[in-house]
């Protein structure tokens, strides 16, 4: 399978493909005569095992530890099971920043009268300017 079929398989793109055979994430793929790269079925398994890895957050180096422990009949599901929840962590971490910038592009949204005039509470707050908006008008 050549590497844009091997795109088409897994949902990644022709790029993602070569950049995770530089990074020693899939063995290097064998070349055809005219020197096109061919991917096995076991090479488009580790791609697609690393896309769901990596649709869940998980880092590129914590998808290929993952895969390694996937292969690993000695592996315990308690490691697997720790870097889940640590992921799990760092997801709930993303959640609450997000809620946090949410809460002030409200505020501040609220704040702009949205019209004709320059005067913009959205500006002044990324230019790190404070907006009272108990002030008169």
């Amino acid at each position: 399978m050549n590497i844009s079929q091997a795109a088409a398989a897994t949902g990644l793109t022709s790029k993602t493909i070569r950049f995770y055979e530089q990074q020693g994430v899939i063995p290097p793929a064998a070349r055809s005569a005219n020197g096109y790269r061919i991917y096995s079925e076991q090479q488009l398994d580790i791609l697609r095992f690393i896309k769901r890895a990596r649709d869940m957050g998980f880092s590129l180096d914590e998808s290929r530890e993952l895969f390694q422990l996937s292969q690993d009949p000695s592996r315990t599901s308690a490691s697997v099971k720790q870097k889940t929840e640590q992921q799990i962590r760092r997801i709930d971490q993303q959640i609450e920043s997000l809620q946090q910038m949410r809460t002030v592009l409200e505020a501040v949204a609220r704040e702009c009268r949205g019209d004709d005039g320059a005067e913009c509470p959205i500006l002044d707050q990324l230019n790190g300017v404070i907006v009272d908006s108990d002030s008169p008008e």
